[in-house]
């Protein structure tokens, strides 16, 4: 049943009139549409920065060796290891004799960059360090101290990309974003260069030379190496300083040794051998800038230069504390997922094995008749089938239909059926809970079965929801609602979740005994327990869920039939679906919110209470809010981690939901065919879920009593040829 909206003022849609303007945006709307475009503006912005910044890289590992190919000149090649191309100059710097230079490539490391310049601080050496804009991003604080003990800093790019493999546009945007964040880390900028998987000057070939030249006209001084120790192998500490030891006496080198990248230990602890040898054989260290005869490669921002660094590096800062914490909520509602998976297998198998049991003791089977309340609004495309179905039961029923306020034939098309034991009720519009009140007050029986108008019965339906009615504690019983219009993806995507979801949920409520929700498709009863409870109240907009918490408060038992099976018809598009799931969640919100008390009361209340309303905000507002999280990181995976890893990890999450449909469909007596929609329900169906469900916690939060929301119906509810009768 559906309640009468609110009807503007002015001229009928058919009379001629002015041209009607839309309204602008209350604050409160603005407020529910702008916040998540915010927030999803912020995630997307820091996943972006996160995995930029943050992409992982190998390290050096081999640099290029062998002949130099045609067009290197050959007194480049057979040159020092530090080349200037600056103005148009093509010079080399060779080591002089007994001299050494130590550099150190891919930090700054916040382990062993620290415990490198602890060494070299300890014996009075000086350091190159070639740091990523990545590393220095990421640990700012590392490169400050580096340089306040009066190390060398140059540039390693950005990201430690093979520049001979990147565009022109590629390499300025690596030298760029590390300069920036050398301004921002440090407030400096630097002129010296090591392009990562470089080796000697003798390894350069055409395309190593071509960005060589290109570097060079913009400023950069680069830096190649005589002695490559190659420490990222881990050979041992002595193997380490025997290779950074030259091979002719007396020979000076630049030392090629790595402060990041893995496990730098061996690296330190060569250090402590072979600074003390070389200084005992008379060699002396220096930096490259002593080597070209400057004072120093790095110069100081400006002010606008400074700003623009310290906001890079804020932000990177911020992103890669909001991943953590992304990451640390994926982890946490990815566990949540998988345990509510199992617990609803494990729940619905002993719920389905328990059902199946004859029932034994004095209990006799529910024969007496009873009332059918029906609320309709404006519902003559669906009352008929509703009607006839009902007639058709096998159990003796009283039927109630009543027309609340309907502008259209419901109440006369009712009538005019003739059907036996049919009551029509006409009453002003009141809303859905003053019909079904209006219904069970003039209803001839202690029991109520209560449906919508758009729901058909199977003619068995009533007489299997009102046997639990045999235990005198129980006072109401949920039905088994599933979708009768599922022909199209939209129908076959809610029947998936009708009978995955919602069914398999109520197994598992109903073994705990704390059932949440009787659908207002198909419900029953106990007209004591109605009153016990304070009726149908209008206090929120999930009537069903606030009446089925009240009756638990009351200290009734709640029971589920999934034999007794109604087919409803759900929304036919999107816009109707947004609307309706809208108005559940925020209803389901309220109704817990109103009912909150439970969690301090005793007895069944209590239980209902401490057990009920936690699963609930746990598995139906807490864990689907932050579900999206696993379709975010799958995305920002695809593109910033391992695709094959990502894949498999996602499709274990949808193996994991098809194995809980097909069990559901199972118990169900359902075919398995519509679960081949059950992939891109995930990808389509589940992401506007998602939407619906933040939009109705910004309206929560927001105060904001949320209207009604009219539905349009299409008659198109069909019972299955065949309708089940599986019994679990």
């Amino acid at each position: 049943m559906r309640r009468r909206p609110h009807r503007p003022p002015g001229p009928s849609p058919r009379s001629p009139g002015p041209r009607r303007t839309r309204p602008p945006l209350s604050p409160r709307r603005r407020f529910r549409i702008v916040v998540p475009l915010v927030l999803l503006a912020f995630v997307a912005s820091v996943l972006l920065v996160e995995g930029y910044t943050t992409r992982g890289f190998a390290g050096d590992q081999e640099g290029r060796s062998g002949r130099p190919a045609i067009g290197v000149p050959r007194r480049i090649a057979g040159g020092g290891p530090v080349v200037d191309t600056t103005d148009a100059h093509l010079r080399t710097y060779r080591t002089p004799a007994k001299t050494i230079v130590l550099t150190f490539d891919d930090g700054p490391d916040p382990t062993w960059t620290p415990r490198i310049r602890a060494v070299l601080d300890h014996y009075g050496t000086p350091g190159t360090f070639f740091v990523t804009g990545q590393q220095t991003v990421r640990h700012p604080g590392v490169l400050r101290s580096v340089i306040r003990s009066g190390h060398e800093v140059g540039v390693h790019t950005f990201s430690h990309r093979d520049l001979t493999t990147q565009s022109a546009s590629a390499v300025d945007r690596e030298l760029a974003l590390t300069q920036l964040a050398l301004a921002g880390a440090a407030g400096i900028n630097t002129s010296l260069m090591r392009m990562p998987y470089s080796s000697t000057t003798s390894a350069l070939d055409a395309p190593a030379w071509t960005v060589t030249r290109r570097l060079g006209a913009k400023g950069y001084v680069l830096a190649f190496i005589d002695q490559d120790t190659n420490d990222w192998r881990r050979p041992g500490a002595r193997a380490i300083a025997d290779a950074a030891t030259p091979d002719a006496p007396g020979r000076g080198a630049v030392v090629l040794l790595h402060d990041a990248g893995g496990d730098r230990s061996q690296t330190v602890e060569a250090l402590k051998t072979l600074i003390p040898r070389l200084k005992a054989q008379g060699y002396r260290f220096t930096t490259l800038a002593d080597l070209v005869g400057t004072d120093s490669f790095t110069s100081p921002v400006g002010t606008g230069e400074l700003w623009q660094g310290r906001i890079f590096v804020a932000a990177v800062t911020v992103s890669r504390a909001a991943v953590s914490a992304v990451s640390l909520l994926l982890l946490v509602v990815g566990s949540l997922v998988l345990a509510r998976c199992v617990l609803l297998l494990a729940l619905a198998r002993h719920h389905a094995r328990r059902h199946r049991r004859p029932h034994t003791g004095p209990r006799r089977p529910v024969t007496r008749p009873v009332s059918v309340v029906i609320p309709a609004y404006d519902e003559e495309l669906c009352i008929p089938k509703t009607l006839r179905s009902l007639a058709a039961s096998d159990h003796p029923v009283e039927i109630i239909v009543v027309d609340d306020g309907s502008h259209d034939g419901t109440a006369d098309l009712a009538r005019s059926l003739a059907l036996e034991n049919v009551t029509v009720i006409r009453q002003p519009n009141g809303g859905k809970p003053s019909a079904l009140n209006t219904g069970v007050l003039r209803a001839s029986h202690d029991i109520v079965v209560m449906l919508d108008a758009d729901t058909v019965f199977a003619p068995s339906t009533v007489g299997r929801v009102v046997q639990p009615f045999a235990d005198p504690r129980v006072g109401a019983v949920a039905g088994n609602a599933k979708v009768g219009n599922r022909r199209r993806l939209l129908g076959r995507w809610q029947h998936i979740e009708y009978v995955m979801g919602f069914n398999l949920d109520r197994r598992m409520y109903d073994l705990l005994r704390c059932l949440p929700t009787i659908p207002g498709a198909v419900g029953a009863f106990r007209v004591e327990a109605l009153r016990d409870a304070g009726m149908m109240s209008a206090d929120t907009l999930a009537e069903d869920t606030d009446i089925t918490m009240a009756l638990h408060r009351a200290g009734w038992e709640i029971r589920y039939a999934p034999d007794a099976l109604a087919w409803t018809e759900a929304p036919a598009s999107l816009r109707q679906l947004w609307r309706q799931r809208y108005r559940w969640s925020y209803g389901t919100m309220q109704a817990a919110w109103k009912h909150r008390h439970a969690l301090l009361e005793r007895g069944h209340a209590g239980r209902f209470g401490r057990l009920g309303l936690p699963l609930l905000a746990v598995f139906q507002i807490f864990t689907p809010l932050l579900s999206p999280l696993i379709d975010i990181l799958a995305l920002y995976g695809l593109v910033f981690g391992d695709p094959l890893i990502t894949v498999l990890a996602w499709s274990g999450m949808l193996a994991v939901q098809a194995m809980c449909a097909a069990y559901a469909f199972h118990l169900d007596g359902e075919r398995l065919r519509p679960l081949w929609a059950l992939p891109l329900q995930q990808v389509v169906y589940r992401q506007l879920m998602y939407l619906v469900l933040a939009q109705a916690c910004l309206t929560a939060i927001n105060g904001y009593r949320l209207p009604w929301q009219r539905l349009k119906r299409s008659g198109d509810v069909m019972l299955p040829s065949q309708p089940s009768t599986r019994r679990t």
